[in-house]
C-alpha cells in the first residue's frame, strides 16, 4: 500500500476518530473515578459505622484483586441484566460498549483513588482538624478550605499515577467492541498488513497525551505546593 493514498489517508483518517472517541472515553472515566473516589474515600476515612467500613473494604478487597478486563465484560455482558433485576424485568436496556468502558474505568479506579484519598486524609495533621475545630470552623467549611486542599497536595502524585494508567487502560475496552484508537490501529493494520506504521502512530499519540498531562502535574503541583517551605539544597 502506498503511503498517503486514498486508502491510507482513510485508515488515518479512522485512527483519528478513534483517538476522539479514547479521549472522551478517559476524560468521562477520570473525572467520575475522581468524583466518586474522593467520596468514597472521605467517607471510609472519616466514619466509624462498623457497616460502612466492612462496605468499604469489601468493594476495595473486591475490586482491587480483579483484573479491569473481567470487569468490563462483565458489565458489557451481564450489565443489561443486573439493571433490569434492579429497575424491574418488563424493561430492557442495552449497555453500549462505551458505557461498559465508562462505568468499568469508574468502578475500578474509583477503588485506587478511595484508597489514595484515605491514605492522604490520615496524613493531614490532627492539628488541622483541632484549629479547624477551635476556631468554630463549620465542618462543610473546614473540609473545602482547609482540609481537601492538603489531601489533594498529598495525593497529587498518586493521581497522576492513577491517571496516566487509566490512559492506558482504554484500550482494554476494544475487546468488548468499541472502536477507540487502538481498537481501529489494530483493524488499519491487518487490513494494510502495515503494522508498524499504524501502531507507532497509535504510540505517538499516546506519548503527546502522556506529556500534556506531566505538563498539566506540574502546574498543579504548584497550584497546590503554595506556601509551603522550600529547603534548598
Amino acid at each position: 500500500m502506498e503511503i498517503f493514498s486514498d486508502q491510507f489517508n482513510g485508515y488515518l483518517l479512522q485512527i483519528l476518530y478513534g483517538g476522539v472517541t479514547t479521549v472522551k472515553l478517559f476524560v468521562m472515566g477520570v473525572t467520575l473515578a475522581l468524583t466518586c473516589g474522593f467520596v468514597i474515600g472521605v467517607v471510609g476515612s472519616v466514619s466509624r459505622n462498623a457497616i460502612v467500613q466492612g462496605i468499604y473494604k469489601t468493594y476495595i478487597s473486591i475490586i482491587t484483586g480483579v483484573p479491569s478486563l473481567i470487569i468490563i465484560f462483565l458489565i458489557f455482558y451481564g450489565g443489561s441484566s443486573i439493571l433490569s433485576g434492579i429497575i424491574g424485568k418488563s424493561r430492557s436496556f442495552d449497555i453500549t460498549p462505551f458505557a461498559a468502558g465508562v462505568a468499568s474505568l469508574t468502578i475500578v479506579y474509583s477503588a485506587y483513588i478511595a484508597e489514595l484519598v484515605r491514605g492522604a486524609v490520615r496524613n493531614v495533621p490532627r492539628g488541622q482538624f483541632e484549629a479547624a475545630a477551635a476556631l468554630a470552623i463549620k465542618p462543610r467549611s473546614a473540609w473545602v478550605h482547609v482540609i481537601m486542599p492538603q489531601v489533594i497536595r498529598l495525593a497529587l502524585p498518586g493521581l497522576i499515577n492513577i491517571w496516566i494508567v487509566i490512559l492506558k487502560d482504554t484500550p482494554l475496552v476494544s475487546l468488548a467492541g468499541l472502536n477507540e484508537l487502538v481498537g481501529n490501529a489494530k483493524i488499519a493494520a491487518g487490513a494494510t498488513k502495515e503494522p508498524f506504521i499504524f501502531f507507532i502512530v497509535a504510540a505517538v499519540f499516546y506519548i503527546i497525551f502522556s506529556g500534556l498531562t506531566l505538563r498539566l502535574s506540574a502546574a498543579l503541583e504548584h497550584r497546590f505546593s503554595r506556601g509551603i517551605a522550600r529547603v534548598k539544597a
